[in-house]
């Protein structure tokens, strides 16, 4: 079933197969209908890793509706996106940082491309472009087939105010968990904004963001400095 030499499901299960090809691991999990969470499983015994990508082409894109309840009841301004940044579940105390009232069906369409977005996220340009702008370029490149995401790239490049500043490039940056950045709420006047970013395990690529606001010209107390190597 598998294609390949006799004995080898064996040795890969009892272990004897050191570093298997991605392309049996895939092939085994596909024949044996995994979840997301056998794929992982076989890949840390296997490889001792992580799997490169999901094995669902949908997983990255839903998720449980309970965590609609979970959005709803914080306090904070809190969504939940899917591996392209399309919204999938909101609360309402995120809904009123928008001057409409109207959540953006893509965030990051809306950060990168919105002039709206050039006021609402305070010293955009210098403050929130560094940071979006890397995000998109590495889901690029890691999901090469997500077409909203090849839009969005397409649609960035061609905006004469964001297109160059994606095609500079600049730092590594996948994800905005941890950081403070200036903002102006529709309704709270301006103030700063801690991003905390968490994911469903069940749903890799998707993410759950909540926005702690603190109004006023000053950032809340530092966090622990990001972690670096030497």
């Amino acid at each position: 079933m598998l294609h390949r030499t006799y004995g080898t499901f064996n040795r890969l299960e009892t272990g004897a197969y050191p570093n298997p090809p991605e392309d049996l691991l895939r092939d085994v999990a596909r024949l044996l209908e995994f979840t997301e969470q056998e794929w992982t499983s076989l890949w840390l015994y296997a490889v001792h890793r992580d799997p490169p990508y999901p094995l669902h082409h949908r997983s990255g894109t839903e998720v449980s509706r309970a965590w609609q309840d979970v959005v709803d009841g914080l306090s904070h301004m809190a969504y939940l996106n899917d591996q392209s940044w399309r919204v999938i579940a909101h609360n309402e105390a995120f809904a009123e940082l928008f001057p409409r009232g109207e959540v953006p069906e893509n965030t990051m369409r809306w950060m990168a491309l919105h002039p709206e977005a050039r006021t609402v996220l305070t010293d955009w340009r210098e403050r929130w472009a560094p940071m979006i702008l890397p995000q998109l370029r590495a889901a690029v490149a890691a999901l090469p087939h997500d077409r909203t995401l090849a839009e969005l790239e397409a649609d960035v490049l061609a905006d004469p105010v964001s297109g160059p500043l994606y095609e500079a490039g600049g730092r590594a940056y996948i994800h905005p968990d941890g950081d403070v950045r200036p903002l102006l709420h529709t309704r709270k006047g301006p103030g700063w904004v801690s991003l905390c970013g968490a994911q469903p395990l069940a749903s890799p690529r998707a993410r759950l963001m909540v926005l702690v606001f603190h109004p006023g010209d000053r950032p809340s107390p530092a966090c622990a400095p990001t972690l670096h190597a030497g």
